[in-house]
């Protein structure tokens, strides 16, 4: 390798992985290792935060390898699940408990109570967001709260979003990027730095929180003993507005759906917050060479999590893969519908009590009805966040996908014959790592900006057209619908 490379770690949800970029967009190595996922009690959703560095770390070092040494790498991203928060010791660097994953619904009750002391509007008018156990702040006061080891720290006590804890590990530097600082409800989308009235609502110390930085720059260096050299931390964003980024949507308009564990749909708005998202999210895209660009935001939690738990708690799947041909076996759903509320629902809906439906079932339902019903779930909310978006002036015009469930032909096409819209998708799909990749390549001087760095960066793709479904597209969506009201 004559060039330098840049070193992307991706640290999501189910998998953390490290991923090696040449300059012009080539990918040479990846490491991938899969997280352990714990549910102590139905809506709880941990992980074990030394677990996501030991991973991280190892597959760090398989890549520096692959490049040659720490000499050969110009620069490090992060991209990160976004939401989950890390309570640790600064002294130590010790967790001080389980990771609280953007999943966990166990703060329901305390958003529903400060919804009903009149909350939400201050906080959707400051930080884009709504109410909901989604969002990081009250799951740090819940750990205030319940967790001793982290009540007592004091000033020892840091928490962070994962690339926080990532960076801290890694570099000592306690920080975290503009991006995941706008999911915390602890960040006005106009802001610089934690907003006072609402650290003082959710009750979280300033300082606790880290330090806030933009998303491309020199932000810190890795310790040598980690990675056998001092390595630059160029690049810092949330895996959604990366995702973004990766596609290239970086003008007003461009939307992407990541169809990763949950499905997530960012429409860019260009440099001016967001201001009347309805029940969507306002939220920051990035902020490079000190200009700020949003995003509409439309989260949904049960995507690629919902042909997980098919095969692994249901047992119906083999491989995640294989839902494609059932879903071509059959040649409708049969009645089968399947409300994925396995962590109530998001956007449009926000119903964080709700909890998953199978209807429908007659003697005559195979597993390849239900794994077509669950393909088929993923577009029936898409068909009502492009609603939603519409009523918000974002009005859609191609949709570009990307995730790990977005390989499906199968799903890919049921997208566009839903929602009336081309779907593209990118020859790798990864555009999660590659987001963080032209972030870091911007960061390390190695583009001018981002414009330069995606038109060197980002490869085509295919595109599949939308097909008239006919009466079926109304039989679905009324059957869907009516699952959504009952829930």
């Amino acid at each position: 390798m004559t060039e330098r490379a840049i070193l992307v770690l991706d640290a999501g949800t189910s998998s953390t992985r490290a991923i090696l970029y040449a300059a012009d967009g080539t990918v040479l190595g990846h490491c991938s290792r899969e997280l352990t996922q714990h549910y102590p009690a139905p809506g709880l959703v941990e992980h074990d935060a030394d677990e996501i560095w030991r991973h991280s770390l190892a597959c760090a070092r398989e890549m520096v390898a692959a490049a040659g040494g720490a000499e050969r790498i110009a620069g490090i991203g992060m991209t990160n699940q976004r939401e989950t928060v890390v309570a640790w010791d600064r002294a130590t660097g010790a967790p001080l408990a389980r990771a609280t994953v953007w999943q966990d619904r166990r703060t329901a009750d305390a958003c529903e109570a400060l919804r009903e002391a009149g909350h939400e509007g201050l906080v959707q008018r400051r930080t884009g967001l709504l109410l909901d156990p989604y969002f990081s702040a009250t799951k740090m006061a819940w750990l205030l709260a319940n967790e001793p080891a982290v009540a007592k720290a004091g000033e020892r006590l840091a928490f962070g979003t994962v690339e926080s804890w990532l960076a801290f590990k890694l570099s000592g530097a306690h920080l975290s990027d503009v991006s995941n600082a706008s999911r915390t409800l602890l960040f006005a989308l106009d802001g610089h730095d934690w907003d006072p009235e609402l650290l003082a609502l959710f009750g979280v110390p300033r300082a606790a929180l880290p330090g806030i930085v933009g998303n491309a720059g020199r932000f810190a260096e890795s310790r040598p003993e980690h990675l056998g050299g001092a390595i630059p931390i160029t690049g810092l964003a949330g895996d959604q507005q990366s995702a973004t980024i990766g596609q290239g949507c970086l003008a007003p308009g461009q939307t992407k759906l990541t169809l990763g564990t949950g499905a997530f749909v960012l429409t860019n708005r260009g440099t001016q917050p967001p201001r009347d998202p309805g029940r969507l999210l306002g939220t920051i895209l990035c902020e490079v060479g000190g200009v700020r660009h949003y995003a509409l935001e439309g989260a949904v939690f049960v995507a690629g999590s919902l042909i997980q738990w098919l095969r692994d708690n249901l047992n119906l799947l083999d491989t995640a893969a294989e839902t494609e041909a059932l879903a071509r076996s059959v040649p409708d759903n049969g009645g089968v519908v399947l409300l994925p509320a396995l962590s109530g629902l998001g956007a449009p809906y926000w119903k964080p009590q709700a909890t998953a439906t199978i209807a429908g079932l007659t003697f005559a339902a195979t597993r390849a009805h239900v794994a077509r019903a669950a393909l088929e779930a993923v577009s029936h909310q898409l068909v009502d966040l492009a609603e939603a978006f519409a009523a918000a002036g974002a009005q859609w015009g191609t949709l570009r996908i990307d995730g790990g469930l977005s390989a499906n032909d199968w799903l890919a096409q049921d997208l566009a014959d839903m929602t009336g819209l081309a779907v593209t998708r990118p020859s790798d799909v990864e555009t999660t790592a590659r987001g963080a990749a032209l972030l870091a390549a911007v960061g390390a001087g190695l583009h001018p900006d981002l414009p330069a760095a995606a038109a060197a960066m980002i490869p085509s793709g295919v595109r599949f057209e939308p097909r008239d479904l006919g009466a079926e597209r109304s039989r679905r969506l009324d059957a869907w619908h009516l699952l959504v009201a009952q829930a």
